[in-house]
């Protein structure tokens, strides 16, 4: 009884208040017709925040503040009206609760075309939001720091932000959002040339970047939540940002463009400067892909030349001039027009061959100026420079398009350690041999199903991809062994996945193969492993399968 009667009570009281309140003068407007008068103001990145708050100043707009962006605005000198003044109700817990208040909702969501809304907030005291700037707490750059406690990344998790963002972006045709910095000079200045006004293209174009960068906002949070669990969560969030428009796709008549996921550590192109050439395509982006993720897989100086996503040359040496040469000599025709992937810096000697060639695209950590001198020569080469120091996240999952749906798995990587491996047949490798085969087999993961690599000397000798038999596979490696002059002779073979036969290993051992390694896991394997040491040749099982598809 007490509770009720105190509840009536405030109630009354409220109502004295509403009457002895000026009505709040509100105007009937259409949509885009609202000129801005009243701003909210309320941002945690503060960058480009006193040119717009002073550029809303002399436009005469009232600017209405939280705590920390009103003491960044009052010590530029710029006057705001803090949001307890606005509300009639103080921030409190801590700053968790400052703008979740009806007098804000309701100034923000009515219909400015609608007589009762308008009524409503005359009858309330209710002065209208025309204008919200806000950006949100950074979840993702906290989530992202190494050591951070969970109950300072859950304090980041912004509530009243996002719902200010999405009440002005949901009422855009009465009521402006901005989200982002940018956005600043290009609002100012249509505020300035139309008298206070922005038409409804540009609220709803604003709208659109709002909904957008909540939703990526939201994708961050849950995607953290998610990674906190073993399995793949029943519902899977994700957002991505978009790093360079490409002039067309796999083909002429498809329009493409490069995303980058949000929140993770790096992506293909991050710290890459571009130096020199044509636009990047989509083709140019997947080749880099494949060519850059097999350079790193080495410390030593390596050189990857990649063609249609599947490298037709790898190899290692004490230069990377020498290892450029090995990869090229394993197939000179694919090269013509592939793109090369190094890890060490380019110099002059280098640039010149590179120079003699057709090359799409050259990928390097650095280039001496008068390699690059050499490399300019040809117009339309594309150079970048890798400045990445970051590493790929081992968490970060590989997605497959499918009609109307992802397919997602975990990513291919991980060390594949010699310890772990078995060998099968009765002759084991010699110490030269366990390299060469180590070798192969990290090209082998990069090469699409079926894959064979046969390498002599810590470089490919022969290719073959994408074939649906095996064994063909293994011809077309021979043949452009064969094609390359590479001698075989103690050479060494890898396969992403198991032999089916015997006949596929036969044929490498005709050639002089003296090491075989594979996944095993045949029901004839035994064959396989006799054929091998009829022959004396060793044979590495790993107990694991790289299908690339």
């Amino acid at each position: 009884m007490l509770l009720l009667l105190g509840r009536v009570t405030r109630r009354v009281a409220y109502a004295r208040e509403v009457a002895n309140v000026p009505q709040t003068s509100v105007e009937l407007s259409a949509p885009g017709e609202v000129p801005i008068r009243r701003a909210l103001l309320t941002v945690s990145d503060k960058r480009g925040l006193m040119d717009f708050g002073a550029g809303l100043q002399e436009l005469g707009i009232e600017i209405v503040s939280t705590g920390g962006t009103a003491r960044e605005l009052a010590g530029g000198g710029i006057e705001t009206r803090s949001v307890e003044d606005y509300t009639g109700f103080p921030e409190i817990l801590d700053g968790r609760v400052k703008t979740l208040n009806p007098r804000i909702y309701a100034g923000l969501l009515a219909v400015r075309s609608s007589d009762e809304h308008v009524t409503t907030l005359r009858d309330h005291a209710i002065e209208p939001i025309d204008l919200v700037c806000a950006n949100l707490y950074p979840f993702e750059t906290v989530a992202g720091r190494r050591g951070v406690s969970d109950d300072e990344v859950i304090e980041n998790i912004d509530i009243g932000g996002p719902t200010l963002i999405r009440a002005a972006a949901k009422n855009h045709p009465y009521a402006a959002v901005v989200v982002s910095p940018e956005s600043y000079d290009a609002v100012l200045e249509e505020l300035r040339d139309t008298d206070g006004m922005l038409s409804c293209r540009t609220r709803e174009t604003l709208a659109l970047e709002a909904f957008s960068y909540t939703a990526r906002y939201d994708a961050a949070i849950s995607r953290w939540f998610a990674e906190r669990e073993e399995d793949f969560p029943a519902h899977m969030t994700r957002s991505f940002t978009k790093v360079l428009d490409l002039p067309y796709g796999e083909n002429p008549h498809q329009r493409a463009v490069f995303y980058a996921e949000t929140g993770v550590r790096s992506h293909l192109l991050s710290m890459t400067s571009k130096l020199h050439g044509k636009e990047l395509s989509f083709n140019n982006l997947l080749d880099l892909d494949s060519g850059r993720t097999l350079a790193e897989e080495f410390e030593v100086p390596a050189a990857a030349i990649v063609k249609h996503n599947n490298p037709c040359g790898c190899a290692l040496a004490a230069t990377v001039e020498d290892a450029f040469d090995k990869a090229l000599a394993t197939d000179r025709t694919s090269a013509f027009g592939g793109v090369v992937c190094l890890n060490r810096r380019v110099d002059r000697a280098l640039a010149e061959k590179l120079n003699d060639m057709f090359i799409e695209l050259v990928f390097a950590p650095g280039y001496d100026e008068d390699a690059l001198e050499v490399l300019q020569q040809k117009e339309n080469v594309r150079i970048l420079e890798d400045a990445e120091q970051r590493r790929s996240e081992v968490s970060e999952e590989d997605f497959k398009r499918v009609r109307g749906g992802l397919l997602v798995q975990d990513r291919d990587v991980g060390p594949e350690l010699r310890e772990e491996m078995q060998v099968v047949s009765r002759r084991k490798p010699s110490e030269g041999e366990w390299g060469e085969l180590m070798f192969a087999w990290k090209v082998c993961k990069r090469v699409r199903s079926n894959a064979i690599v046969l390498a002599h000397d810590l470089g490919t000798a022969g290719v073959g991809a994408g074939q649906m038999s095996r064994v063909d596979s293994v011809r077309i490696a021979l043949a452009k062994a064969a094609v390359g002059e590479i001698p075989l002779e103690g050479a060494v073979m890898a396969s992403d996945a198991f032999f089916p036969f015997a006949d596929g290993p036969q044929l490498a051992i005709d050639a002089g193969v003296r090491a075989v390694i594979q996944p095993g896991g045949s029901r004839r394997d035994p064959e396989v492993v006799e054929a091998c040491d009829a022959a004396g040749v060793a044979m590495v099982f790993t107990a694991r399968r790289h299908f690339r598809h």
